[in-house]
């Protein structure tokens, strides 16, 4: 079944996918767009905690800087830092004071030489190291210095300055560092404020973060790419994170120092923002979206239906009387017009209009040609009668001035009686002719074997007379079919009788091999096919389209109406008969019947 055979299946189906793909589209979109904004709004959620969080800490190093200056300068720190020999109880006492005023994580106190008198500290640094520290060595060249001090846990912040007698002939008599830690603590309250995970990292390593430690590896690449957002997967949930550099002070080189190795290391914070968390609502926008999408499909289906029956309902009833004059022939049939409504298809109504005025038309002319083909039927068939029993009648009348003569000879009485009777039997054939095709056909239908009615035709043309023999090639596979058996047989004598003449109009055909050829066959149509091939002079290109013609004859005591009878016969019976033909190559007749009628 083709289903977009019907116009309502093809209205229906194209308004449908129409609404499907507008409200696909329109989704798509909506999804596109809701989803981009969400994209945009992690990233500036990402930029702004980043802004934040280096606000916050370039507020605490300024903070940090400022107070180590001022307690740097205070005559006391310098008088304990400057003692000779150098006493680190006595720094350490002074250096707890001002810890605990500043509440640093860091307090830590080096002479001129670098060497520390005093360190007070919360945490211990991952290397273990108080020398050489690099803040140091900046103060000690007169450069304050701001520096990152990894421990386990955290990152110490670390600001560093020069404990001098005068800024303007400086006497350098130690140094003084301070520092404050980012490590869970801060990150969790900076988590708390951006709405965002923070993870801080020094040299490749993450040493504090508010996502659990199995992740630290995962997140570690992250510290090399600075700047651009990037995509991760932590566990099931995939995260946006984007990396900013803590600090990058550059301090001036000392004299013969690489300015190179003036640049501290970085500490790195990373920012991230859980992608799939954020577009967790999509998940219910998509639920909504495809609801009201089924709803929008669902209606626009059954208002195209409605629409399309409103134009096919109409359409139906046309087809519908336009079938039944196909099967039954009277096509002066009308199609009921309905006054117009609201929902009435203008175009089909005046369809409808159209097609009763036509068939109204072809009423008209159906009376009016079967007048004429009456009277030229009576003109025609008068023609022939009077031509074909004229002869008869003046052989009769020739006859009989014979049988008047006395005495008659027993010689010639014999022959007028003779030419009588066959003249008789002519008229009565001619007039059998004539009633056969005037009036209708009854069929008495019956299964029935073609081959052996194929058979008997033969065996009845060939009966009596020494013309060319008719070879057969049947197939024995044919099954039985309902026809009427005797009108069947008639057809093929005429036929047979036909290509007999045609054989023996044409010089030295007689003697050709298979000059008439009887075929059997069964089609892939379901159909049977039984053709006549003969040999002989064949039918010319003009006369060949006339051969089904009523009264239409070349020989010159045919009725014309043999053919003519032979095609009602067969059509009768639900098959079709046509003919092939060349001049001095001879005709085909092909004759198809239906296996089931």
């Amino acid at each position: 079944m083709n289903l977009f055979a019907s116009l309502t299946n093809r209205i229906f189906l194209g308004s449908a996918l129409l609404a499907v793909l507008a409200i696909g589209a329109a989704i798509y979109n909506v999804n596109v767009a809701v989803t981009a904004q969400a994209e945009q709004e992690l990233l500036r959620g990402l930029a702004e905690a980043g802004t934040l969080i280096e606000e916050n800490r370039r507020g605490q190093v300024e903070h940090f800087t400022r107070e180590a200056r001022l307690i740097a300068d205070l005559p006391r720190l310098k008088a304990t830092v400057d003692l000779d020999p150098p006493h680190p109880p006595t720094v350490l006492g002074v250096a707890k004071e001002y810890q605990q005023q500043l509440a640093a994580d860091l307090f830590l106190v080096t002479d001129r030489s670098g060497h520390i008198l005093a360190r007070l500290a919360s945490v211990t640094p991952a290397d273990g190291s108080d020398q050489g520290l690099p803040g140091v060595r900046e103060a000690q060249a007169g450069r304050e210095a701001s520096w990152f001090w990894p421990y386990p846990g955290g990152v110490l912040q670390v600001v560093t300055v020069p404990i001098w007698i005068d800024p303007r002939q400086p006497e350098i008599l130690g140094t003084l560092s301070v520092g404050f830690s980012l490590d869970d603590t801060v990150a969790a309250r900076f988590r708390a404020l951006t709405n965002s995970d923070i993870a801080f990292g020094v040299s490749g390593a993450i040493q504090a973060a508010t996502l659990p430690a199995a992740f630290w590896p995962t997140l570690a690449p992250l510290l090399a790419r600075e700047g651009a957002p990037t995509r991760v997967w932590l566990g099931d949930s995939e995260y946006i994170a984007m990396t900013s550099a803590l600090s990058r002070d550059r301090e001036r080189p000392a004299a013969g120092e690489d300015a190179t190795t003036a640049v501290t290391p970085s500490a790195m914070a990373v920012v991230l923002r859980s992608r799939t968390e954020r577009l967790r609502f999509l998940s219910a926008l998509h639920t909504r979206l495809l609801v009201t999408a089924g709803i929008a499909v669902l209606a626009a289906t059954l208002l195209s239906y409605a629409i399309a029956r409103t134009i096919t309902r109409p359409l139906g009833a046309i087809t519908a009387t336009m079938r039944d004059m196909a099967a039954t022939g009277d096509l002066t049939r009308r199609i009921p017009v309905r006054p117009g409504g609201r929902w009435e298809d203008e175009d089909a109504r005046l369809l409808a209009t159209t097609f009763n005025t036509m068939t109204d038309s072809i009423a008209r002319f159906q009376r009016e040609g079967a007048q004429r083909e009456r009277l030229s039927s009576l003109g025609r068939l008068s023609t022939v009668v009077a031509h074909e029993i004229r002869n008869p009648l003046m052989i009769i009348k020739a006859a009989l001035r014979t049988l008047r003569k006395e005495p008659i000879p027993s010689d010639d009485l014999r022959a007028a009686v003779t030419d009588i009777d066959e003249e008789t039997a002519r008229l009565n054939r001619i007039v059998s002719e004539v009633l056969d095709f005037a009036r209708p056909i009854k069929f008495e239908l019956s299964p029935g074997d073609v081959n052996a009615i194929c058979e008997d035709a033969i065996r009845a043309v060939q009966s009596g007379s020494g013309g060319p023999p008719v070879a057969l090639k049947l197939d024995s596979s044919l099954p039985p079919i309902v026809l009427d058996a005797e009108r069947l047989r008639l057809t093929l004598v005429n036929v047979l009788t036909n290509a007999r003449m045609a054989v023996a109009a044409r010089e030295g055909a007689a003697a050709l091999p298979d000059a008439i050829v009887l075929t059997t066959a069964r089609l892939k149509t379901n159909r049977i096919l039984i053709e006549v091939r003969d040999r002989g002079a064949g039918i010319a290109p003009e006369d060949l389209t006339r051969v089904f013609d009523p009264f239409f004859t070349t020989r010159r005591t045919g009725t014309g109406l043999g053919l003519a009878i032979s095609r009602n016969i067969i059509e009768g019976m639900g098959g079709t008969i046509a003919i092939q033909s060349r001049p001095d190559a001879g005709t085909e007749v092909r004759v198809e019947l239906p296996i089931r009628s």
